[in-house]
């Protein structure tokens, strides 16, 4: 498209340049732009252009363009509003999306940019109209149809059992929820009701809300009938102009040539019917798209934009909606109307359109940064959850699931599945996480068992904990900073994976720790480091990673020409892991032995470059509707489950479009999100992860969804970081509100604005060191220290601390259905003789809270009074029984006092106690030096207690190091004891 400079209007010089919205209005035929204070306020009897910029995760700038027409607003004033769009997009490069919004049937993402609603106001600038100024409250009635809200008459005649009603009046505003009304309809009318408060009202009126049907039942229902001259029975709503939905079975494609619409004839729609240098008009009865060729003019798109406003207006249709498209920056709607469609964006193109368009600006003076396509933001991923919880790993076989110990939590086979329960302080709570992970080698069987399992565990702890599915290759960050150390060995050995193969008759590949396996070596640091065994061969080989090739009795370490020196790390720390008693040959890329390649089988040709994953995109916010829940269907006599539902996207979503009756589904094309609330039915909170697996089918965005796209199951409630930080902002006092979405935003309202929770707040366990939030990369702790298999992985408790939970745990009493609690290997420091000097002062202690506890079971001894006979209510009490009541009552104050007393000694002793058993430990322990005990050591000491390298210190060099006495160190917390070990490299 070529542009000249008369084709810029000068209102619209350094539009589109950052991210936000921008409106003009049309005065005098031209846009005259609107101050950031009135954008919002619409008139009835203007239009307006609303352009709206999006900041992508690339860097570039997304923009949608909406021309605005009041139901008073002349034809000159929208004809000049749909051609300045068009001028508009020029100035922005010409591939904005454009659409057409009539008052009172706006699209929802209009709708979006000005939540809760739009009131537009009587009057406007166009001649023989003024904007009106209310000098007093005029009583008013809006009805909410969806995201719609309209002023009607004023009068019984409006009201029906259909829609959601808000009688705004000078004193009170009353919200009447029509009986054929859904739950979460009236709770967004709610908001609507919140914003007139604020807006009309300085948020100090009254809300009362009128349930149809209950006649003159209370006050506030007597209140608002008495608006309408008393009660009387309401007539079935009647269809109008205004109700009727214009659809169309047959979708129609015109060509637009001179200014004439003509159909084009086919069987079927196809992207091939599309010409560059024509404009289209694709008809679907309430959507009305015109395409405009990426090498059409200007004069062209403005024909073709008016015959498509003709053919709308002649066919009487004022709910349709008109949007216009750039060729190559087609919409999802656009191209799901054609049964073929093969995508041809040439962003070069578009990008050298851009940069004409800047070149005209610029010489005009115009700072035209926006214009051109922003560098992407270099940002390094986030995990979003902490690393220092408590994990446990099962291995599916068949039909069972076994518990790996502490050592293999991190070594799977792809031939494999397992179900894994990761415990660890969320930012309010302790947060659960339940997953499955699936080898590319695992058999259904076993998928469909390791899936059935997890969804147990989940449904037996009450849907608390989120659930995650994630198949090899596609893991997210999030589960590799859980792994830390994550090993994937060829092969299997559950008994699925061997019935496999013996029946395919296929060679069983197992990992052997004596045979030849090569594994590829990524990750990001030592909290986030892989080892995938790929097949040894040269092909299998990448300049970007660095890898370990081994056999029976040699070790190689290979490191490409473009690995980075963190690579070269991994590999150091792998080795620990897989193969730690050999000594390693090292080889670099371009000067490797024979012997390498021997054991690769000869050279050959290998990849250079990096492997990429699937980028994370801009998220997208899905409602889930069931229409018909769910439907039980007879099949081959075999009982099949349907789900009937429909998928509605929900444009700049925030918090408050979570409806806890419903489910959503946050899609941001690396990984879904399956949000669930809590009023949802629980048969449908079981099919969650089902519907997100339909979700991937259906791909609703048309992005070619992976069907390995790992997917999560987030529970209202336990919402972790990594889903909360989707939204701008998150009040988690909102899911902490009893009642469905009506009742608790109705609290919200009532309550100005201000969230009311009704559970306490759980506090952090103790046994995560109080760490409540992620931490730094700078301060979590690394895993340099002596690595080897038989290493027992330290996860936020010491061991000491689970032998003794798991001392005072009654196995009888523990629920069966619950997993197991985590048990890990004692040092030898635990079984010392040494560790029999502290039995007196355990015993003691022991018996002195036993003493304690007794006596808190044991109730206060009262004398045996018989019961005085019951007082008359006019006979007074005499002083004598008011003295005896005050006696007994202090008595019982000064009993309670003695307790909290001696509880708190008790805790204290206790404490003192511990601090000094701390450091009677240490006594009798060899001293080290602090350069072989650090956790980065090149020589590190072996045969300690990794969890307490401190304790191996000498007294001074502790002080040295800590700045305070050993005895002093452990009267610290926990969470403190850990912080300062992490500072000097002990932890």
């Amino acid at each position: 498209m070529s542009v000249s400079m008369r084709d810029l209007d000068p209102a619209f010089q350094g539009a589109g340049q950052k991210a936000g919205i921008e409106v003009w209005r049309i005065e005098n035929f031209s846009p005259t732009p609107i101050p950031k204070s009135s954008i919002g306020k619409f008139f009835t009897g203007d239009s307006y252009i609303v352009l709206k910029t999006t900041a992508l995760k690339t860097g570039a700038l997304r923009h949608d363009i909406h021309y605005w027409l009041g139901k008073d607003t002349s034809q000159d004033e929208a004809g000049t509003a749909a051609v300045k769009t068009v001028e508009l997009d020029a100035a922005l490069g010409g591939r904005a999306v454009q659409y057409r919004e009539v008052q009172a049937h706006e699209t929802e993402k209009f709708l979006s940019y000005f939540k809760p609603c739009i009131i537009p106001q009587e009057g406007g600038v166009a001649s023989g109209f003024k904007h009106v100024e209310a000098e007093e409250h005029i009583t008013r009635l809006f009805v909410c149809r969806g995201k719609h809200v309209v002023h009607v008459p004023f009068a019984r005649s409006s009201l029906n059992h259909d829609d959601i009603y808000i009688l705004d009046t000078k004193s009170k505003i009353f919200q009447f929820n029509g009986s054929n009304s859904s739950i979460q309809e009236r709770a967004k009318a709610l908001e609507v009701v919140q914003y007139i408060k604020d807006t009309y009202h300085d948020g100090t009126c009254e809300v009362a809300t009128v349930e149809d049907g209950r006649l003159m039942a209370d006050a506030e229902s007597g209140e608002f009938w008495g608006f309408f001259g008393g009660f009387a029975p309401l007539p079935r709503k009647t269809a109008n102009d205004e109700d009727k939905t214009y659809t169309s079975d047959i979708t129609q494609l015109f060509c637009v040539e001179k200014g004439q619409a003509n159909p084009v004839e086919g069987d079927s729609l196809k992207r091939e019917m599309l010409d560059t240098s024509k404009c289209y008009i694709l008809d679907c009865g309430l959507e009305v798209f015109v395409w405009m060729g990426r090498t059409t003019s200007l004069d062209d798109r403005k024909v073709a934009s008016g015959a498509a406003e003709e053919m709308i207006r002649s066919s009487e249709r004022p709910k349709s909606q008109m949007i216009r498209i750039i060729e190559g920056f087609e919409t999802v709607t656009f191209r799901s109307k054609f049964d073929t469609w093969t995508q041809e964006t040439n962003t070069t193109v578009s990008e050298d359109g851009r940069g004409r368009v800047a070149a005209l600006l610029q010489r005009q003076g115009v700072n035209v940064r926006g214009l051109m396509k922003a560098a992407p933001p270099k940002e390094e991923p986030q995990a979003f959850i902490d690393c220092t919880g408590n994990l446990q790993v099962w291995r599916v076989n068949g039909q069972e699931k076994i518990l790996l110990q502490a050592a293999d939590h991190s070594k799977f086979y792809s031939g494999d599945c397992y179900v894994f329960q990761y415990s660890y302080p969320g930012e309010e709570k302790e947060e659960v996480l339940i997953g499955t992970w699936f080898g590319k080698q695992s058999v259904e069987e076993e998928r469909a068992s390791a899936v059935s399992m997890a969804s147990k565990m989940v449904e037996t702890m009450k849907f608390v904990p989120a659930q995650a599915r994630i198949y090899e290759g596609k893991e997210p960050l999030q589960f590799f900073v859980i792994m830390q150390s994550f090993i994937v060995f060829k092969g299997g050995i559950s008994s699925g994976y061997k019935k496999y193969i013996a029946e395919k008759e296929v060679d069983d590949d197992t990992y052997n720790e004596n045979g030849l396996a090569l594994f590829r070596i990524q990750g990001s640091g030592p909290e986030n480091m892989q080892a995938i065994q790929v097949d040894p061969v040269a092909s299998s080989l990448n300049s970007s990673y660095c890898y370990i090739l081994h056999n029976d009795s040699s070790v190689f370490t290979w490191i490409g020409n473009l690995a980075t020196s963190t690579d070269q790390e991994l590999v150091e720390r792998q080795l620990d892991l897989i193969k730690p008693n050999l000594q390693t040959r090292a080889q670099k890329e371009g000067s490797e032995s024979e012997q390498f390649w021997e054991l690769l089988g000869g050279k050959s040709e290998y990849r250079s470059q990096k492997l990429t994953k699937e980028p994370e995109s801009d998220p997208h916010l899905f409602s889930c509707s069931f229409t018909k829940d769910i439907l039980k269907v007879q099949c081959f006599g075999m009982w099949l489950f349907v789900i009937i539902w429909q998928v509605t996207e929900i444009y700049n979503f925030t918090q408050d479009d979570l409806m806890t009756e419903d489910i959503f589904i946050v899609d941001c094309h690396s990984e879904i999100f399956v949000w669930v609330g809590q009023e949802v039915a629980p048969k449908n909170k079981l099919l969650a992860l089902t519907i997100g697996e339909k979700f991937i089918e259906k791909d609703s965005l048309l992005e070619k969804l992976s069907p390995e796209a790992p997917i999560y199951v987030i529970m209202e409630g336990g919402e972790p970081s990594f889903f909360t930080r989707f939204f701008t902002s998150w009040d988690s006092s909102k899911s902490a509100m009893h009642g469905n979405s009506f009742q608790r935003k109705l609290r919200i309202v009532k309550n100005g604005g201000t969230p009311v929770a009704e559970k306490p707040k759980r506090r952090t366990p103790a046994s995560y060191s109080g760490r409540a939030s992620v931490p730094d990369k700078s301060q979590q702790r690394t895993r340099s220290m002596s690595f080897s298999p038989e290493r027992v992985r330290v996860r936020g408790r010491s061991p000491a601390f689970n032998a003794l939970a798991a001392t005072f745990e009654s196995q009888n009493a523990r629920n069966l259905s619950t997993p197991p609690p985590v048990v890990r290997k004692l040092y030898p420091r635990s079984v010392t003789p040494d560790s029999s000097k502290l039995a007196p002062k355990s015993s003691a202690i022991s018996s002195r809270s036993a003493l304690f506890e007794q006596r808190l079971k044991t109730p206060p001894q009262e004398p045996s009074v018989s019961k005085p006979p019951k007082a008359s209510p006019k006979t007074p009490e005499s002083p004598a029984m008011e003295s005896n009541s005050k006696g007994k009552e202090e008595k019982k104050e000064n009993e309670n006092e003695e307790e909290k007393s001696m509880s708190s000694r008790i805790g204290s002793l206790t404490i003192q106690e511990d601090a000094k058993e701390g450091v009677e430990d240490e006594e009798d322990l060899p001293a080290h030096p602090y350069e072989r005990l650090k956790t980065t050591s090149s020589d590190p000491v072996s045969d300690i207690d990794v969890t307490r390298r401190e304790a191996y210190l000498s007294s001074e060099e502790f002080k040295e190091k800590f700045g305070m006495t050993k005895e002093a160190f452990y009267k610290l917390p926990k969470w403190k004891q850990n912080k300062f070990k992490m500072a000097v490299q002990l932890f």
